[in-house]
């Protein structure tokens, strides 16, 4: 099976289960699991920020983050395309008590100025909720693994400043946008008052995310991680498997982009489909279905009888996502297979 689901689908290295066996550990609730310290120091470091905390997810990450920045009833203005808004199950909201305040997402996963200052209500009118903090995505999954410029970032941070705000980034692939941008990970992050970033998407750790920030604001994080049941005991088990992929898998991710620029060129001329972004940033394919009696759900079948796997975001889009357990002669076959689906056509 070739899996481009998503690159959430590796499987840890044989250098993170061996660091997983050898790993020294103690009571990450009292501080105490040397391995979690390291993580969180390391983290720090490499994001340019005061402190970091390890939370286990993404979606963890980012609700201990807002809930940190700003009291129940305010408002987080985030794009409608983000994973935050789509993807997180609602808990900012269900369980935050925040009020997502949704922007429409350009093309590229930009929120337009024009857009993020309509939706900044006046702070005195008590019959709407107060904006709280804003959020970007980058780099940005939905809009293809789009990178944004840092010309725009420092732009919104200068609207955020204007009005009070905090500014978050949900940079589950940071690392990603990083290397597109041929920037380091603090550069990507200096903009923002805290970052959130994932272990398990592109580096292949089994699982994991980090937020970091300024000490204070980490201390509420790990306060908030604590009441959504996130406690820790041995984490150093699975945080060395976190060092080992910030120490090892960072460099190599400019193949997973290269590879997934190789995909796009093979299938671009395909009759059936169009690559939906003439710029490939990061390691992610994003192809329109427009095949004739063809749905999404049939073609992903029909490819899955060949070997391959891909998925679907929305309707009539299909997703490929490179990883480092994907070669170049995987990228062929997978061109291959898409090919022979189509010509195949719908039964």
């Amino acid at each position: 099976m070739i899996d481009l689901l998503s690159d959430t689908v590796t499987l840890p290295t044989q250098e993170m289960r061996q660091a997983m066996f050898n790993a020294e550990v103690g009571d990450a609730g009292y501080g105490e699991d040397p391995t979690l310290n390291r993580l969180e120091a390391l983290t720090a470091e490499m994001l340019g920020k005061e402190g970091a905390a390890f939370v286990s997810s993404g979606c963890q990450g980012n609700l201990t983050a807002l809930l940190a920045h700003c009291p129940r009833g305010h408002e987080v203005i985030v794009g409608d395309r983000s994973d935050l808004y789509d993807f997180e199950a609602g808990s900012i909201s269900v369980v935050g008590s925040l009020v997502l305040h949704p922007v429409p997402t350009e093309p590229d996963g930009r929120l337009s100025l024009d857009n993020l200052r309509s939706a900044i209500r006046d702070k005195s009118d008590y019959q709407c909720a107060p904006p709280g903090v804003i959020v970007l995505e980058n780099p940005h999954c939905q809009r293809g693994g789009r990178v944004l410029p840092a010309s725009y970032i420092k732009e919104v941070r200068e609207l955020a400043d204007e009005h009070g705000l905090a500014l978050h980034l949900d940079g589950a692939r940071i690392f990603n946008a990083a290397i597109a941008s041929n920037r380091t990970p603090a550069e990507m992050a200096k903009d923002f008052d805290s970052v959130m970033f994932s272990l398990s998407k592109g580096l292949a750790a089994p699982f994991g995310s980090m937020v970091c920030g300024p000490g204070p604001f980490i201390d509420r994080v790990r306060r908030y991680r604590k009441l959504l049941g996130g406690g820790l005991r041995q984490a150093g088990l699975i945080a060395s498997a976190g060092i080992v992929a910030l120490q090892t898998m960072v460099d190599r991710l400019i193949e997973d982009h290269r590879r997934a620029q190789l995909l796009a060129e093979k299938i671009r001329d395909i009759s059936g489909i169009r690559v939906e972004h003439p710029v490939i940033d990061t390691n992610m394919v994003f192809f329109r279905l427009e095949r004739d009696g063809m749905s999404v759900a049939d073609f992903l079948a029909a490819l899955l009888q060949r070997g391959v796997r891909m998925g679907t975001l929305r309707e009539g889009v299909v997703r490929a996502v490179l990883h480092y357990l994907v070669s170049d002669d995987d990228v062929d076959e997978s061109a291959n297979a898409i090919r022979s689906v189509l010509q195949a056509g719908p039964r």
